[in-house]
């Protein structure tokens, strides 16, 4: 038995929702609902899936659209990011008058994270990591036993997360990516929050930002 999951891309911004669940009990999370509820509900519905909590990695817009509605409706906790975030979850009604969103309130989740912190799906157990640098209170999702890392907006593959927003800082995502992610494996798979998923190992080998030793040409 493990944690599987199904990606459900939302809003304009294509962003990477994951549903993730334990497939003994069938308990499911949501990891970043952004938008576009009726989609993951359906999923949800397809996959015959209980949805215990939601997950955020941090407090953007398209990452955390969806998650109020979502939580008073399903009656669920929100659980994450790290409290460094909540400057972001307080200013989403602006979030959502610059990006041309639908208003969205202000929330705080019913639990926030920090380093070394669990997440239990059913059976199922994510660790997690602060990974600072894109928003400060970033927050990464590991499950050692599926060996896959859910990473938000840190890592993608061939590229890293802007640091151009506020609080966001360059040198420091570069630390979470290099201090935090690489010593968890080669071997893990990742989901980042836009685009295809990849290989801590590929990234090491290729990733213009982050590769270990860029070949000189």
């Amino acid at each position: 038995m493990s944690l599987q999951f199904e990606i459900v891309p939302v809003t304009p911004f294509q962003q990477n929702c994951s549903i993730i669940w334990c497939d003994e009990t069938k308990e499911a999370a949501m990891v970043d609902p952004g938008g576009d509820i009726h989609l993951l509900k359906e999923k949800v519905q397809q996959l015959g899936l209980t949805v215990t909590k939601l997950i955020l990695t941090h407090g953007h817009l398209d990452h955390v659209g969806g998650t109020a509605p979502l939580a008073k409706e399903l009656g669920i906790p929100v659980v994450g990011p790290h409290k460094e975030d909540a400057f972001w979850l307080q200013g989403l009604p602006r979030q959502s008058e610059m990006f041309g969103f639908p208003l969205t309130e202000a929330f705080d989740p019913d639990q926030w994270l920090e380093d070394g912190d669990t997440v239990a799906v059913g059976n199922q157990t994510l660790s997690v990591l602060h990974t600072p640098g894109h928003t400060p209170g970033h927050v990464v999702l590991y499950s050692s036993e599926a060996n896959v890392a859910f990473v938000g907006d840190v890592l993608f593959k061939g590229g890293i997360g802007r640091t151009d927003f506020p609080k966001g800082d360059y040198q420091t995502l570069i630390d979470s990516i290099k201090g935090k992610l690489w010593p968890l494996g080669n071997d893990v798979t990742f989901i980042p929050g836009h685009g295809p998923i990849s290989t801590f190992g590929s990234e090491r080998a290729s990733n213009p930002f982050v590769a270990d030793e860029m070949p000189l040409y």
